[in-house]
């Protein structure tokens, strides 16, 4: 494949020399080969799709790559010349930057400062900071990625989205040659992610590599190059957009035959779990009034921004309320959190590392955690008895662990997922908000969390789903309401469920 560039790049494309190459990398963990004879390489402005399941190895490569792991074996070149990469001082040397899907950010410090981390420029004064130089270079960036924002402000004062395009700007602003991006959408809206293709395109005429993670078909196609396939730790196939479909792709990761349509078993709805009117909270949405029934999903979407988390959130408990009525299963729900999780209502958050899931605890802990006054009587915890809990949960969502007592932290993401959800059906939980419930897992292990979720409401559970991915609620929603400037803007109902219609909403008052 052959992409124009600069007279330099153009050089090392006719002599057959990517700008960086990986041979034969293998990495074992204790019971685990998580990569096994991988050779993949990278050449000057072009977007290298690697794609793979959760658990594939792709993270993994990624951390080799900048050095946060070492290989086993294996070696690398750069520009055709062997390397070491023994540490993250040596990727940088070598101008690789890696942007990964888990944030990497100092919450408390502002944005100029995690821009910088651990390499600011030194001020005139020995031992000080050029902090003006911070700034406007932070600024500089900041205005590449079109986000108007001090970059004063405190990273914990920023959403998901405008955090990951912080991670982002921090790894532009190292004028890396090789970029990786590990899932850099997932958080982003339309709108800020056309902004991000904006710039990839700007980086592929200065002949920067950029390695790209998604499990977003539609991006694989419209911005790859080249496309590389793991499975199960090893490399499937290296080939061209040109030469593959979605289905192949996905036959490809799972080694098997994917249905990517979430198929659905629509039924008619019964008793109301969840009624809403007038409600207002101090996260800044209004006026809020919505149901969900027994039986359906309900979808809530909209742009990022428009306030569906903090709709999930004041519901819950997690945010107060100050003007409405939230009415769960025939009662009114004025609690916090502990309280919704005694009715039997369940949140499943954004951020299942942050806030759903305890990383150093065990499979069991977590799944236990939601319902601990309702598993163990008088208040006295029986670890066998935890086990024999979880044991079941990972039985019946076929979580894909060591164990009940391995860390719920080295499971990948989709198996995470599962934890995060099966700790609400160990607390007899009725009313699940899904918020986001696929960011950042694969296809396999959506189709599986959307055969859950079915099978949860075949059962008699009502969901309230949140996602910015709109075919998800177009194929699984029973009806959904648009948000807009933290209110509802509009219902539509299953027939009317489309795109198109979903984006009128969210941009127009309908």
């Amino acid at each position: 494949m052959i992409i124009e560039q600069t007279n330099a790049t153009t050089v090392l494309q006719s002599c057959g020399v990517p700008l960086l190459e990986l041979r034969g990398i293998s990495k074992s963990f204790p019971g685990v080969k998580a990569l096994q004879d991988v050779s993949f390489s990278v050449w000057p402005g072009e977007v290298h799709m690697l794609l793979g399941e959760n658990g594939a190895g792709k993270s993994t490569l990624m951390k080799v790559l900048c050095g946060a792991h070492q290989a086993d074996e294996g070696a690398f070149l750069h520009r055709g010349e062997p390397v070491r990469i023994m540490s993250p001082t040596d990727a940088r040397k070598l101008g690789i930057a890696v942007i990964f899907q888990e944030f990497s950010l100092v919450p408390y410090l502002d944005i100029a400062d995690n821009i910088f981390l651990g390499r600011a420029p030194r001020g005139r004064i020995p031992g000080t900071l050029d902090r003006r130089l911070m700034l406007d270079e932070a600024r500089r960036v900041l205005d590449l990625l079109g986000m108007d924002i001090d970059p004063r402000t405190k990273v914990h004062q920023l959403g998901i989205a405008q955090q990951q395009m912080v991670e982002i700007a921090k790894a532009l602003s190292q004028n890396a040659g090789i970029l990786v991006m590990d899932e850099p959408t997932a958080a982003l809206s339309e709108r800020e992610s056309e902004q991000l293709f904006r710039v990839m395109a700007r980086l592929k005429t200065q002949g920067v590599a950029i390695v790209y993670i998604s499990h977003r078909m539609a991006e694989v196609f419209a911005l790859g190059d080249r496309i590389t396939v793991l499975r199960d730790g090893q490399r499937i196939r290296s080939l061209l957009p040109h030469e593959a479909s979605p289905d192949a792709l996905v036959q490809m990761m799972v080694g098997r035959s994917v249905d990517m349509t979430y198929p659905r078993h629509f039924g008619a709805p019964g008793e109301t779990l969840l009624e809403i009117s007038g409600l207002s909270a101090a996260s800044g949405i209004r006026d809020i009034a919505l149901t969900v029934r027994a039986g359906e999903i309900v979808g809530l979407c909209g742009l990022v921004g428009s306030g569906r988390t903090e709709v999930a959130r004041a519901i819950f408990g997690a945010d107060p309320i100050t003007s409405g009525e939230v009415r769960v299963f025939g009662r009114i729900h004025h609690g916090g959190p502990e309280a919704a999780a005694r009715l039997g209502v369940a949140l499943i958050p954004e951020s299942r590392k942050t806030e759903g899931l305890a990383l150093n605890r065990s499979v069991a802990d977590n799944i236990v955690s939601a319902g601990l006054p309702k598993l163990f009587s008088f208040g006295v915890f029986h670890p066998s008895r935890a086990r024999e809990i979880a044991r079941d949960i990972i039985a019946r969502l076929s979580i894909a662990t060591a164990g009940t007592q391995v860390a719920v932290g080295t499971l990948s993401g989709g198996n995470q997922q599962k934890v995060v959800i099966g700790k609400w059906l160990a607390a007899k939980a009725r009313l699940f908000i899904l918020d986001e419930p696929t960011r950042g897992i694969d296809i396999g292990a959506k189709a599986q969390i959307f055969a859950l979720v079915d099978a949860l409401v075949q059962a008699g559970a009502g969901v309230l789903m949140i996602s910015s991915e709109q075919s998800e609620i177009v194929h699984v929603c029973d009806r959904a309401y648009v948000m807009r400037d933290k209110r509802i803007v509009g219902e539509l109902q299953r027939g009317e469920l489309s795109e198109q219609n979903i984006v009128l909403l969210g941009m127009h008052d309908a």
